[in-house]
């Protein structure tokens, strides 16, 4: 540690623990209660706050700031510019993209990979005009093990995810929503806030999940479709009562460019043709097609899922 401390413009405090096999480059601060383990290298200019803990052999790019009290796991990779909030906490073997930002609080788990300039649980900020407040007290975001999180995603806080999500580039997945183990939400989908999406669902690009849906497991949505939850489309106070959007149960697949009215239930194992507009509750196990949507046959014995 003394040889470290030596080095032209690298500070380290004499409460930090920094082994000798440390790597640190020029123009690094490591404050006071700091704990480095072995084999960890600091890229030019990185700031390491009070209290923060980093994992044997992890490796950090120019100019990463580590705020006080995180705790990164072994074995991980920031490039550089990447940000971190007070608390947050990142799993062993993870790896961040250059500039992305990780916000207070946040919980990533083991072996996940997030693209550069991704955004990872924020706070929301509503506009002035919008009739959904901002929460103050909102549980940080917590990811659950290999994830992937593409470049440009926005996650806000007060989510979580389960095992083996992938987010795809420019995704947004706003607060308070429960997403499955192995869902997959495509590039510059939107899920809004208050939302449930259960396990193996795909949503692929495009598509616009819209507030207060419930998906159940194994569904499909195809890109570019749209849900809405609101009849009266932001007109008169008793819109908030029947605020609401689809309900789509198990196995359902929902075509390409198909538009969902706000609180119809798409019944199990149906399938919605493209470019249907479904206006009313569905048949489970049948096709719908057509604007607006009709009953049209049975789905194929051999398209249904096996039986739980």
């Amino acid at each position: 540690m003394q040889d470290q401390a030596n080095k032209p413009s690298v500070y380290i405090d004499p409460l930090a623990i920094v082994p000798g096999s440390v790597t640190i480059s020029p123009f690094c601060v490591i404050q006071g209660n700091v704990t480095l383990g072995e084999n960890v290298t600091l890229g030019v200019g990185c700031v390491i706050e009070e209290g923060a803990t980093i994992g044997a052999g992890s490796t950090l790019g120019h100019h990463v700031t580590v705020a006080a009290g995180v705790t990164i796991g072994e074995g991980c990779q920031l490039a550089a510019h990447v940000s971190m909030g007070s608390g947050a906490r990142i799993g062993a073997r993870t790896r961040i993209g250059e500039h992305t930002s990780i916000y207070p609080q946040t919980e990533l788990g083991e072996d996940g990979f997030i693209g550069s300039s991704a955004s990872v649980g924020r706070f929301p900020k509503a506009a002035a005009t919008s009739t959904v407040k901002t929460q103050a007290d909102l549980p940080p975001l917590k990811m659950g093990m290999g994830y992937t999180i593409g470049c440009s995603t926005v996650l806000y806080a007060g989510t979580t995810y389960g095992d083996q999500v992938f987010l795809g580039d420019g995704a947004l997945v706003r607060e308070r929503c429960t997403i499955g183990k192995n869902v997959v939400i495509g590039s510059g989908a939107a899920v809004e806030n208050d939302t449930r999406i259960g396990a193996y669902t795909k949503i692929q690009t495009g598509s616009y999940i819209t507030a207060y849906m419930e998906i159940e497991e194994r569904v499909f949505i195809a890109p570019m479709v749209t849900t809405t939850n609101d009849n009266y489309m932001g007109r008169t106070e008793k819109r908030f009562k029947s605020l609401r959007g689809a309900t789509i149960c198990r196995g359902a697949r929902v075509g390409g460019g198909s538009i969902l009215l706000p609180g119809v239930r798409v019944a199990s194992e149906t399938f919605v043709a493209a470019g249907a507009l479904v206006t009313k509750d569905t048949v489970e196990k049948r096709v719908v097609k057509g604007f607006p949507a009709q009953e049209l046959r049975e789905v194929p014995e051999e398209e249904l899922l096996p039986e739980d």
